[in-house]
């Protein structure tokens, strides 16, 4: 008897504290929320225990990892009843893009932190869920919150574990402390210091890649991407700034005005400042806000005034302390607005969501490319990730917008080619990504103005006013199609030597195999003909003589081959049938240089970080990074290939001194890549020939009005747009280029010619760019410019790059320049 009413009594206690709420974040963490930084792990740990004790109403899923390894997680936040429905709530929310169904649930996603030291979004995060699952569960009848926690882990926990380190005991709001100045490793980016909210349409990301599956699963009608801006600014909140793209509906507008003017109710009887409809615009398609928009979703970013420099407590500028739980407060309040706005709102988001889905009538059907395979297979596989629908075009002529000629022209289809559709159901998401060139609403935007990727991958491309027939493919099997077609390489360990193209990225990850395999590798700087077949410049040649010592050669050449699907021809003799004999001195040696590149200040985070991604999960080459605070100690003759990435303070990082000892190591055999904001600093008096352009708008003496400098400005700004290039293809920088390269531009500073050597480069008379915006003033200062160039010093060269071909990581076809740079420059 005792027993049992030990197991009654015992019973009965567990179900008493079930029966609880759980433990609010302040509770479980130990500290009053917004009084520190919670590192990534025990934001985790909340999350993990809401799970174990209110299962019913929250499912945890790991949906990847970071390049540090970090967990990404994401909670499903719903009622006990949709909870157990999920999946079924899941199918018929998905079934309404193709125009099925009746479902009758919201599906929201809230992203937090997807810029690191913008920390205060993954504090709100946890109260907010806290507040749903416990005063708020009403929002959860009829709405499913996936909720994604912290975007950007790793970048968060730099910037948490830095700021404890250097936090004072008492928090000191005086903004020269050290604790309101991050180092130059800050936690805004992630690992590869790449901005992940810019990386949703790009997917260069590993974080951006497993979030697209989950995405794409789920697809929310609203997104919302919780972020700061500087201490100094009030609360941002929808409704976003002009330009809207024009593919975004009367409803998404709408809707943005009535979650807006929700938040403003809470605002305002708080006494709270905000500011809607500046600054943060929907335009670029690769933003938190911008990519849900054209997938369907009411995208939103909502900006609070911190970032990393608030730390938990600032003065701003009118006398006011800004602290870390004020931040986190707007934060919940304006999340929760939301989703009171979703569940008093839930027919009509379902009803339109399924109306964006619908067959659009865009000018454009089709979009037609061909071009270099490699590039079309990559371009494949990003479509695929974003599960847009493309296929193998037929054999057929198709007429419609030449983005080549910027007229109208034609292009023949064949199996050779890729056809993607905007009548399908990502279709608005097509026209956004491939439109020729998006039209603005105004000319002041808040990042770049073109992407095409028809541009942007190097491609033959037309646009077509009518569908063009093709045949559905997949990536896999696109790619397999190529394969299936190569001839059999015989192993003729016979053979003379082996020969292998050079025209892609592609072609630029053989070698860096090859050469990491100690596999010795020439390549030809003038075009040659052998076995009836015709070898471009940069054609790679892989002698037995050169590999006479590696009795394993054979065997590791094929097998790097078919690592990178790759085709080598072998080749019976070195006696060419056209060109220069493989003993001529027109066909080089390339070197297994060793590349160094400098880090820290004066060099931009974000152009540090592509250059370390494109080595490192790229190009699969070593790199070693030099920090500026131990430059001076380096040794440069212990590194054939020196980096500069972009930056805005190398006037007085190269100073007399450095820029002599640079000299000096390039005469002697180095190799200077010099890329954006270096270039100010080569421009001095060491000897280097790069010249600025200086135009007579630079000395302009009208006087600005008041309230029109802005907009004055802007005359003389470009704003990320793509121009056309000429191209000496008969520099090792080009090789693998056709004498046209469009460039994305990113500014207007610009240099003059070089004496010898420049390669690519913009004439007066393609000043207008082919997409995108560029001011009047801007387009006359940049006639007739050096865009790439190589200059000769000793033995060694300097490689000028003033457009960066490496941006975010995206511009496919500019990659093959740096590869150029790296090995054939010589």
């Amino acid at each position: 008897m005792l027993k049992t009413s030990l197991l009654c009594l015992a019973f009965a206690v567990s179900f008493f504290l079930n029966a609880q709420d759980p433990q609010s974040p302040t509770e479980f963490l130990g500290y009053e929320l917004g009084t520190r930084f919670t590192p990534h792990h025990r934001m985790v740990d909340y999350f993990q225990y809401l799970n174990q004790k209110r299962p019913q109403l929250i499912k945890l899923e790991e949906y990847g990892r970071t390049y540090e390894e970090r967990p990404l997680i994401m909670a499903f936040v719903s009622s006990e009843e949709n909870m157990a429905d999920l999946e079924k709530i899941r199918r018929e929310h998905i079934q309404s893009t193709e125009g099925l169904g009746n479902p009758n649930k919201a599906i929201v996603w809230m992203s937090y932190n997807a810029h690191g030291n913008e920390s205060a979004s993954t504090e709100a995060a946890m109260q907010t869920v806290y507040e749903l699952m416990t005063e708020k569960k009403g929002y959860l009848e009829n709405t499913v919150v996936l909720m994604d926690p912290c975007i950007n882990p790793d970048g968060r926990d730099r910037y948490v574990n830095w700021y404890n380190q250097f936090g004072n005991n008492e928090t000191t709001i005086d903004p020269n402390s050290k604790e309101h100045h991050e180092p130059w490793l800050n936690g805004r980016p992630n690992h590869y210091m790449f901005d992940l909210n810019r990386d949703w349409a790009w997917l260069t990301q590993q974080e951006s890649q497993q979030r697209i599956v989950l995405y794409n699963k789920w697809l929310p009608h609203v997104h919302v991407d919780f972020h700061e801006q500087g201490v100094n600014s009030p609360y941002y909140f929808a409704p976003a700034a002009e330009p809207f793209h024009e593919v975004i509906t009367d409803f998404q507008r709408d809707f943005q005005m009535t979650v807006g003017k929700n938040h403003a109710k809470y605002f305002d009887s708080n006494g709270w400042f905000y500011f809607t409809k500046e600054i943060y615009d929907l335009l670029y398609p690769s933003y938190g806000d911008t990519f849900p928009t054209y997938n369907g979703a009411i995208g939103m970013t909502y900006e609070q005034g911190g970032s990393g420099r608030a730390g938990l407590g600032i003065t701003t500028n009118n006398g006011d302390t800004l602290t870390l739980k004020d931040r986190v407060t707007h934060h919940i309040a304006t999340g929760l607005s939301t989703l009171e706005v979703c569940a008093n709102n839930v027919e009509r988001l379902n009803s339109e969501f399924k109306k964006y889905y619908k067959n659009k009538d865009y000018l454009y059907k089709s979009y037609v490319l061909k071009g270099k395979r490699d590039y079309l297979e990559r371009l494949a596989e990003l479509l695929q990730q974003h599960e847009i629908e493309f296929g193998i075009g037929k054999n057929t002529t198709v007429k419609g917008y030449d983005y080549g000629k910027g007229t109208s022209g034609s292009i023949r289809a064949n199996d050779n080619s890729l056809v993607v559709s905007t009548q399908q159901k990502k279709g608005t998401l097509v026209k956004v990504l491939f439109e020729p060139n998006a039209k603005l609403t105004d000319s002041l935007t808040y990042d770049i103005t073109a992407w095409s990727l028809p541009y942007a991958y190097g491609l033959e491309a037309i646009a077509s006013e009518t569908p063009v027939a093709n045949t559905r493919t997949s990536a896999q099997e696109f790619i397999r199609s190529r394969q299936e077609r190569m001839p059999e390489t015989s192993n003729d360990n016979a053979a003379y030597a082996f020969l292998s193209d050079w025209d892609s990225m592609k072609d630029a990850q053989f070698l860096a195999d090859l050469l990491q395999s100690e596999i010795q590798v020439r390549f030809a700087k003038k075009p040659f003909s052998m076995d009836g077949k015709q070898y471009n410049r940069g054609s790679l040649i892989i002698a037995r003589a050169d590999n006479k010592n590696n009795v394993e050669f054979i065997k590791q050449l094929r097998a790097v081959a078919k690592k990178h699907g790759k085709h080598i021809t072998p080749t019976a003799t070195g006696f060419v049938e056209g060109g220069k004999d493989f003993g001529s001195a027109s066909v080089q040696f390339i070197n297994k240089v060793k590349v160094a590149v400098l880090s820290g200040v004066p060099t931009s985070t974000l152009h540090f970080g592509e250059i370390w991604h494109f080595f490192e999960q790229q190009l699969h080459y070593p790199l070693t990074i030099i920090d500026s605070d131990y430059w001076e100690e380096i040794d440069l003759s212990d590194y054939d290939v020196l980096i500069l990435p972009d930056g805005d303070k190398y006037t007085q990082f190269l100073d007399e001194t450095a820029l002599r000892a640079l000299k000096t190591w390039v005469e002697d055999g180095g190799k200077l890549i010099a890329m954006g904001g270096a270039l100010k600093g080569l421009i001095q008096e060491e000897g280097f020939g790069l010249t600025a352009k200086i135009s007579e708008t630079d000395s302009s003496t009208m006087v600005p009005v008041y309230d029109e400098t802005v907009r004055q400005q802007i005359n003389k700004a470009i704003t990320g747009a793509i121009f056309r290039t000429k191209v000496d293809t008969t520099h090792p920088l080009a090789f693998g280029y056709k004498d046209t390269y469009y460039s994305l531009k990113l500014g207007h500073t610009a240099y003059n010619y070089l004496d010898e050597g420049t390669v690519v480069y913009l004439e007066k008379e393609n000043t207008k760019p082919v997409a995108g915006f560029a001011g009047t003033t801007a387009r006359k200062r940049i006639a007739d410019t050096l865009i790439f160039g190589v200059e000769a010093h000793g033995k060694g060269h300097v490689v000028y790059m003033v457009d960066n071909p490496l941006f975010r990581g995206f511009w496919e076809n500019g990659k093959l320049f740096f590869a150029n740079a790296l090995f054939l420059v010589d």
